[in-house]
């Protein structure tokens, strides 16, 4: 019997895959990854899900869902959590996807790591339901954490599982998971905390400007990811880097059209500019720039270079100035 095993690298999707696995099952691990995993700006949740695989012998694929996530991003069927977080459509997609990998391999049925009443928006009896039945995967779903509080599914059922073997986990407290990690013999797994970007209030506020500005795709994203950004018309947006690691990612990940805002006789932060300026748009922008240059140059005229070898130069730069049209 073969199962597909939805796995983020955490340690509830591991917890779940070693007690299918204690029952005999051959188990895929799907890692599936979108533009806004939390862990992708460390050493990435595939990285680290690749490794339990392969830790525990089992096969191991990965999807990544980008611009088919962004257009379910818009516009979510069942809604945002918070802040623009999709996490019931989000989990519509991600079981979609683990269906198909299902169907290739000859799987017969998939798990996931979900512990009831975990997760407020999508890990709720009502919500589970929904997601199973709109994934097209009803009954197919085994959840080794929770299954002894949800009704028999298709591989209980058919004894291709022992329910009593399972678990009956609930709420959004970690230490039955940290007790059983020790008891099957898992180590190092990740901290609990990470998730989705798109819970963070700060993120999700740059995600609800790229929407407004029809400017939402996977490179945008990225950019998101990186520096401070700012706004102050419909045509036109700054970000500026807060080291010199992310002055080197912004000029590397700036489309070719982007202006480029680099002070010329101090050392300090870069600007990406994309759009199209209006006029005065590329002197506030040096002006932003400039007012994150460190403040032992306070005094000092600062030089600006920027399109095709223009040069503004910045006295006195204002910091309050550039807050007040940070996203």
């Amino acid at each position: 019997m073969k199962c597909i095993a939805l796995l983020s690298g955490g340690l509830d999707s591991t917890l779940a895959v070693k007690v299918i696995l204690q029952q005999g099952v051959e188990v895929i691990s799907l890692n599936i990854k979108t533009p806004f995993c939390r862990c992708n700006r460390l050493k990435g949740c595939g990285l680290i899900a690749k490794k339990v695989a392969e830790e525990f012998n089992t096969g191991f694929r990965s999807v990544y869902l980008g611009e088919e996530y962004l257009q379910m991003l818009k516009n979510p069927a069942h809604g945002y959590g918070r802040n623009v977080n999709p996490c019931i459509d989000c989990r519509i997609m991600m079981f979609g996807a683990a269906k198909k990998v299902m169907e290739e391999t000859g799987a017969s049925f998939m798990i996931s790591g979900e512990v009831l009443g975990q997760r407020p928006m999508s890990q709720h009896r009502a919500a589970l339901e929904t997601i199973e039945k709109e994934a097209g995967v009803e009954g197919l779903v085994v959840r080794p954490l929770s299954a002894k509080l949800f009704p028999p599914t298709i591989p209980e059922i058919r004894g291709w599982l022992d329910r009593e073997k399972l678990l009956d986990m609930h709420g959004r407290t970690r230490k039955p998971q940290m007790e059983l990690a020790e008891n099957l013999g898992v180590k190092n797994y990740p901290c609990p905390a990470g998730g989705c970007l798109l819970t963070d209030i700060a993120f999700a506020g740059r995600i609800r400007d790229l929407i407004k500005h029809d400017e939402l795709n996977v490179q945008n994203v990225e950019l998101l990811k990186l520096g401070r950004h700012f706004r102050w018309n419909d045509s036109f947006k700054l970000i500026v880097g807060r080291n010199e690691k992310e002055n080197g990612l912004l000029r590397e990940k700036a489309d070719s059209d982007a202006v480029i805002f680099e002070p010329l006789n101090l050392k300090g932060p870069l600007g990406i500019g994309m759009g199209v300026p209006k006029p005065g748009d590329a002197l506030l922008a040096c002006r932003i720039v400039a007012s994150y240059i460190s403040k032992k140059y306070e005094g000092v005229d600062i030089r600006i270079i920027y399109g095709e070898e223009q040069i503004a130069v910045v006295e006195s730069p204002d910091l309050k100035e550039a807050e007040k049209f940070r996203i």
